[in-house]
């Protein structure tokens, strides 16, 4: 028989948030996959654990995955923990899981924190429905594409990011989904736990000028606009707006918020009217 695939989460920062499933998990497998063996380590023996520890990092799952199911096959169970959260969102496990489940080995999930979770609860958004981008693509059309492919959601949208690029991010989302409600969690059950709510014009200003630290997610309220203006009526609009001599951008950022358009699409359409 082969061995257990078990996917452990892993406190996002207050130790004291693993479970007690979690620790017996950690303590019967024969061998600990690691996202960071360094960063695990420091789990491990907080809890006084000493299992034997492989690396798997997000940049050679695919490669290394083999040699750890090998062992599974062979009857052995692998716990794997990453970082912080739950293996396999936006963290390494997703390739693992997916060859384990084709060779026949068992998965079996062991929850606990997850950040989007926990920073969508205290968000002050709407829970009933929510749609996780996980990290966006860095820049160019990929981003662009996928900021407009969710414009018109109705459910609240959950992304990370790094506190690096967070101000060009806040800026983006504004452009491309007008000006809705939002929140930036920051490092969240630490010490230093932040929620900042207000609209994203406001929190894209706070952080163009400053840079947060620590892990951060950022939420936004879906669309609730009424219906979707046509093309037509969209273009009288924008040029009533230049006939009073608004300022393009600022007109399409204020139309896409009520028109159910992304904010890339009101400004093409304006700098085709311009013209």
């Amino acid at each position: 028989m082969p061995g257990t695939l078990y996917l452990v989460a892993t406190p996002i920062g207050n130790l004291g948030d693993i479970t007690s499933r979690a620790l017996e998990i950690l303590k019967k497998v024969a061998f600990v996959a690691c996202e960071d063996t360094r960063h695990s380590r420091i789990l491990l023996e907080h809890f006084g654990l000493a299992p034997e520890t492989v690396s798997l990092p997000a940049f050679a799952e695919g490669q290394r995955a083999g040699r750890l199911l090998d062992r599974m096959e062979a009857g052995e169970d692998c716990a794997l923990i990453t970082d912080a959260g739950s293996p396999g969102i936006s963290d390494p496990g997703e390739k693992l899981v997916t060859e384990a489940l084709e060779r026949g080995i068992p998965v079996v999930p062991v929850p606990g924190p997850a950040a989007l979770i926990a920073a969508l609860s205290a968000s002050g958004l709407p829970t009933g429905r929510f749609h996780f981008l996980g990290f966006l693509p860095r820049k160019g059309p990929e981003r662009r594409t996928m900021l407009e492919e969710v414009a018109l959601l109705s459910a609240t949208l959950v992304l990370y990011e790094s506190p690096r690029r967070l101000g060009e991010t806040l800026a983006d989302l504004l452009e491309a989904w007008g000006d809705r409600r939002a929140c930036v969690a920051r490092e969240l059950t630490k010490m230093h736990e932040e929620f900042v709510r207000g609209p994203l014009s406001a929190l894209a200003s706070r952080y163009g000028a400053e840079e947060p630290r620590g892990e951060v997610v950022v939420l936004v309220e879906g669309r609730t606009g009424e219906r979707r203006w046509s093309e037509e009526e969209l273009r009288r609009a924008l040029e009533e707006g230049l006939e009073r001599g608004e300022k393009l951008k600022a007109l399409s950022t204020e139309l896409a918020r009520r028109a159910g358009w992304s904010g890339q699409d009101v400004y093409r359409l304006g700098l085709s009217l311009k013209r």
